[in-house]
């Protein structure tokens, strides 16, 4: 227990989180004025890394941690897939630490390259989901922000060039990315507990922009019908699938013009004023007062790894094999269409109640629920076991979670909107293999941690296999589980990327 007289007591209880363990012991025994300039320097390279670790919207307007915030929005989302990367993982692998220095140089060479193209196109990147990127042009005065996307596209298009030919261990490989744009008004909202907040864009638009994407084809950007409505007689373009316009890219360097803004990710520096222990107190206090907000949108274990490596401002990456679960939420995110005005809150309140108990019964069990991301239908929900904190028991500990969140879908009891009261419910997938695990992005940039490779995109298309509140499992997590619960063969399926059928099971309770 610290002294009453420590100049620390006010704020110990803050710091505990956000100091390394040796700085923060230090710190502890000498609140000295250098070891609090030291304190000071720590935090605001952490303030840095966690600006670079949100979304623009995010960063610049960050909501207190508990509070439910939401907002309309409208203008153009873009969705991007990458092909070839599993390839290039599996290249990598067989090298240790050398495979996956060499695999992240390439992703965040590529991810550097998209990024500051996005940025200044006049978009912003909301998030990374697995090796893609999902991006936002907001809607302006000029209501030019579907001809923003589009450049954007073309210009992101023609960058994969530089990854034609991508020299591995196994050979020349390649990267080939597609690019689906749509045009619409979507929710935004800021959700969870003062623990954890989730910030999560809902509506058909936003799933309309996943299914362009989807409906595309690699190497060029296809639009959506409402898209294409928008700059029909600024381009030129061919039919894609039924529904969708291909972008024709037939410009010449000066026809597809100069970038339209200056990246606007800029972050004022704090200046260290006064070194004497009161003022330095003061100063971190205000640091801690814009971190603390911001760590609130973090998973605590990806948390904990950017405190603990601030200094280098760089996680080591690594190949790894984690129990990967997706939840397909479904009900609640489609119902934000139908309200009616003033009764969005009712939507965002019930969103936020069942991610903080879901959140919870993931981190109870040891897990990481890594983000709520975007589908086809629905809200998928991606939570990892085995990364960044490894268990000898990462299945059974996924199992038990996902157990527990269908009890809680199950349990919830949803808000009329417009009269409808809609059914709410899940479709679980899990699976385990190798993965690569590491911060990709811009590396002094807007970055995340993030776990990629064909065991994620699998247990996806596992979910995809789920009836209505059913969990799904591949024959190495069912091996695995076996002695403590119960599972129900299914017979084979086929999934993409599979040249053989695969097995599954259907998870049905513990064998207690």
């Amino acid at each position: 227990m610290l002294p009453s007289s420590s100049p620390l007591l006010s704020i110990e209880n803050r710091l505990r989180n956000l100091l390394p363990a040796d700085l923060y012991a230090s710190v502890w025994v000498d609140p000295s004025p250098a070891m609090l300039e030291r304190v000071f320097e720590h935090l605001r390279t952490l303030q840095r890394i966690l600006h670079n670790y949100t979304a623009r919207l995010l960063s610049e307007s960050t909501p207190q941690p508990g509070q439910v915030h939401y907002i309309w929005q409208r203008g153009s989302l873009m969705f991007t897939d990458l092909a070839g990367f599993t390839r290039l993982m599996e290249a990598n692998a067989s090298q240790g630490r050398a495979g996956a220095a060499s695999l992240l140089k390439v992703l965040n060479s590529y991810f550097a390259e998209m990024i500051e193209i996005i940025s200044k196109s006049g978009g912003d990147l909301v998030e990374f989901t697995g090796d893609a990127l999902f991006a936002f042009f907001p809607e302006t005065d000029r209501k030019n922000d579907t001809l923003q996307a589009i450049r954007s596209g073309l210009r992101m298009q023609r960058a994969m060039k530089h990854f034609f030919a991508i020299e591995t261990p196994a050979g020349t490989l390649q990267l080939q990315m597609r690019i689906g744009i749509h045009t619409g008004r979507f929710l935004t909202a800021d959700i969870g507990t003062p623990r954890r907040m989730e910030h999560v864009l809902l509506g058909t638009a936003v799933q309309q922009a996943k299914l362009t994407e989807a409906n595309g084809i690699n190497e060029r950007v296809n639009l959506s019908q409402r898209a294409y409505e928008k700059v029909k007689d600024q381009f030129r373009f061919e039919d894609g699938k039924a529904g969708y316009k291909l972008v024709t890219d037939d410009l010449t360097d000066e026809e597809l013009g100069e970038y339209e803004i200056v990246p606007r990710r800029r972050q004022a520096s704090n200046v260290l004023f006064e070194r004497g222990v009161a003022g330095l107190l003061n100063q971190i206090e205000e640091l801690l007062n814009s971190i603390e907000p911001l760590a609130s949108f973090i998973p605590a274990p990806i948390l904990n790894l950017l405190v603990e490596s601030a200094a280098e401002r760089h996680i080591p990456p690594d190949f790894a094999e984690p129990t990967v679960m997706f939840v397909n939420f479904l009900g609640l995110p489609e119902l934000v269409d139908r309200a009616l005005p003033g009764e969005e809150i009712k939507v965002a309140n019930s969103f936020s109640r069942a991610f903080a108990l879901i959140n919870a019964a993931v981190e109870a069990r040891g897990g990481l629920l890594k983000k709520v991301t975007y589908h086809l239908s629905g809200s998928d929900i991606v939570i990892y076991f085995g990364v960044p904190t490894t268990h000898t028991n990462d299945p059974q500990r996924a199992a038990q979670a996902a157990l527990a969140i269908r009890d809680i879908v199950r349990a919830i009891k949803p808000p009329t909107v417009a009269g409808i009261q809609p059914e709410v419910t899940c479709q679980i997938g899990i699976h385990m293999g190798a993965a690569f695990a590491a911060e990709i992005g811009e590396p002094r940039g807007r970055r995340e941690f993030n776990v990629l490779g064909d065991t994620v995109n699998t247990t996806a298309r596992l979910m995809n296999k789920a009836s209505k509140d059913q969990i799904i499992v591949s024959e190495r997590i069912s091996t695995a589980i076996c002695s403590q619960f119960e599972t129900l063969p299914l017979g084979g399926v086929t999934l993409k990327g599979k040249s053989t059928e695969m097995p599954i099971f259907e998870l049905v309770g513990s064998k207690d």
